[in-house]
């Protein structure tokens, strides 16, 4: 009898516990202004342009790049992001040029996206100095309809929210044969849409991504690639991502990365053809909803349309 009484006090505490995580989400969505939002994986390091428009044509290759992530498996709701990119830049061109596809959901919001990329790169004798450049439109809809609510006819979950804003973003690259470092700021509109479907541009949006990234070869099997993530967001403190990556005979690789406050994350990828990369990422949260999920996962779906000549260019093939 008293076992029975505890596990249903234990129960009654982790219901209230989600009650509460979903209560004070709603509250957010409904009093906030939508603002356009950057999907972000933990594979990036891969392919960097869904950070940095400068990397746009970095392979020297036409690339198309997929990336599915399924975020804290076990909350309703939770997010869910796909993406899909493509870019190219033509042998002994300085230009680099691509486009990207995107669809981030999140309980009730839904994101979807299309952005394309320019980049122009200067050479130099063993390095090079890329710019980029970003725009495009993202659809933001936000279904309060269907929410069921405690008190009926609430004039706040009445109208649903869609809206179609712009993005624009700007980056810088520097890269060697054995190292490169980025600066971007992604997301440089501050777009925002309420809930009467008002929309309206109010400055910039202050998020910046610093990251960089070392190539040791370590020997013709083994080559590992450190790399550090900066995300710096106004009103937030930073957050940085710790990776360490290694690929062994170029075929297989694997990694490791820590998100302050966040997640641990561990990586596999494997090259299974010169031009086809399969890669995969599993999450395991640290932060305050580690007792609410399972976890996340990501696939990565890589294809390149090799030459002769672009095959023997080593250095992209690691960032």
């Amino acid at each position: 009898m008293t076992k029975c009484i505890i596990t249903n006090l234990l129960k009654r505490s982790y219901l209230s516990k989600i009650r509460w995580i979903i209560f004070l989400c709603l509250l957010f969505v409904v009093n906030s202004l939508k603002a356009q939002q950057e999907p972000m994986f933990s594979q990036y390091m891969f392919n960097l342009i869904h950070i940095n428009p400068a990397y746009a044509g970095n392979r020297a290759t036409n690339n198309i790049t997929t990336l599915y992530r399924k975020q804290w498996i076990g909350i309703e709701g939770a997010p869910t992001t796909a993406s899909l990119s493509w870019d190219n830049r033509a042998d002994q061109s300085n230009v680099g040029f691509g486009v990207q596809i995107y669809n981030d959901q999140l309980g009730i919001e839904n994101t979807t996206g299309i952005q394309a990329f320019y980049s122009y790169r200067i050479p130099f004798k063993k390095s090079f100095l890329s710019f980029g450049l970003s725009g495009g439109v993202l659809n933001f809809r936000t279904t309060y309809s269907g929410l069921l609510t405690t008190v009926g006819g609430d004039p706040a979950f009445k109208e649903d929210v869609n809206g179609v804003l712009p993005t624009a973003g700007f980056g810088i690259l520097f890269a060697t044969d054995n190292w490169y470092m980025s600066l971007s700021a992604p997301a440089l509109l501050n777009t925002k849409i309420n809930a009467n479907n008002d929309q309206s541009i109010v400055g910039a949006n202050n998020h910046y991504f610093l990251t960089g990234g070392y190539i040791f070869k370590m020997s013709e099997f083994l080559v590992l690639k450190p790399s550090v993530l900066m995300k710096a967001v106004k009103g937030a403190p930073l957050e940085y991502d710790f990776n360490m990556n290694a690929w062994i005979q170029n075929i297989v690789g694997l990694g490791f990365s820590y998100r302050t406050g966040d997640a641990f994350v561990g990586m596999f990828e494997i090259q299974i053809t010169p031009e086809f990369r399969l890669g995969y990422a599993y999450d395991y949260t640290i932060s305050n909803l580690k007792p609410f999920n399972k976890g996340t996962h990501e696939l990565m779906v890589r294809y390149e349309f090799c030459t002769k000549k672009n095959q023997r260019i080593l250095s992209p093939r690691y960032y």
